[in-house]
């Protein structure tokens, strides 16, 4: 280890060098940031602005909106910037901040689902016991306890990982500084300690994916009870996409820090991290928000007021 020259960047293979793959790239992920960014912040807005919507179903989906738009510009802006600026290069500085936000959000996400879950059990499953368990600072302390830990997690698997040297090689092979490609390119043997917590978090995060999966269940239960074929609709309409959506997220983000990392650039490699870090906050406020009733009238009730108020200042302006 006397011969470790201190690595200060890293080099984020990532993509392909072709210009016709580069401009497709970029042109993709310019698009699902945008649509990620419009659709979150659009929610927050609806959410803080409506007094209907101030109920802690609505205060879990604002929180979940501000951890979406944090996850996604945590990696997407940096590769859309090399792309256009045609470099490879991050600071070493920039990727222990990109590792350490990474995680951060995207601990807090899979927590606020699972809370989430939990809150939509309560409600349907438990409806007369719904104003007692789910009071307001009952969810204030739940999100808050959902922050907190994400940031203890976050703090000690950025530290645990950034303590090991990288003296082999400072070439990622991803288009983010992914943990298991700086496992691969440290250069010390041992990272036993590292290896242990980023199994530890994968059971973590099979056991909220198993608890959100248990409570659509017994959601999709009680729903099914309702002797009308409206209420199967319901059921289906309400659990599959949630369902669906935290698959994707638990499943590839498992997978991904799980399976052993390739030397070379890998198509399953990207794929699995454009899964699990870009589509869900794309894809969580319309499963989440942009189908729910409440948010869909909060919605024309703010495109009427924008309308109504565009034509008094034409009105005034003739």
């Amino acid at each position: 280890m006397s011969n470790c020259t201190t690595v200060t960047e890293f080099l984020l293979l990532g993509f392909s060098d072709g210009l016709e793959l580069q401009i497709l790239h970029l042109s993709s992920f310019l698009i699902i940031y945008l649509a990620a960014l419009i659709a979150n912040l659009l929610v927050i807005m609806l959410i803080v602005f409506d007094s209907h919507l101030h109920t802690p179903m609505y205060f879990f989906l604002l929180n979940l909106s501000i951890l979406d738009i944090g996850s996604i510009s945590v990696t997407v802006p940096k590769c859309m910037a090399n792309s256009i600026l045609n470099t490879r290069l991050i600071s070493y500085s920039g990727c222990v901040i990109q590792v350490f936000f990474f995680f951060f959000f995207i601990t807090a996400d899979l927590t606020i689902l699972t809370i989430m879950a939990y809150d939509r059990y309560i409600a349907i499953c438990k409806p007369l016991h719904y104003a007692t368990v789910m009071n307001r600072r009952a969810c204030l302390q739940m999100a808050a306890t959902a922050w907190s830990a994400a940031l203890l997690y976050s703090a000690l698997h950025t530290g645990n990982t950034f303590r090991l040297p990288f003296c082999h090689s400072n070439i990622i092979n991803q288009f983010f500084c992914e943990v298991p490609q700086l496992l691969r390119i440290s250069g010390s043997e041992v990272f036993t300690s590292e290896i242990q917590i980023l199994i530890f978090s994968a059971c973590l995060c099979l056991g909220c994916i198993v608890f959100i999966f248990v409570s659509y269940i017994q959601i999709f239960i009680s729903v099914l009870r309702i002797p009308s074929e409206q209420g199967r609709h319901k059921a289906i309409s309400t659990c599959l996409p949630h369902i669906i959506v935290v698959s994707l997220l638990g499943s590839t983000g498992v997978i991904a820090y799980v399976k052993p990392t390739s030397g070379s650039p890998s198509a399953l490699d990207l794929i699995l991290s454009v899964l699990y870090s870009v589509i869900p906050p794309m894809m969580n406020p319309i499963i989440y928000s942009m189908r729910n009733k409440d948010i869909k009238a909060a919605l024309w009730k703010l495109i009427r007021w924008k309308w109504f108020i565009l034509m008094k200042m034409s009105v005034f302006l003739q």
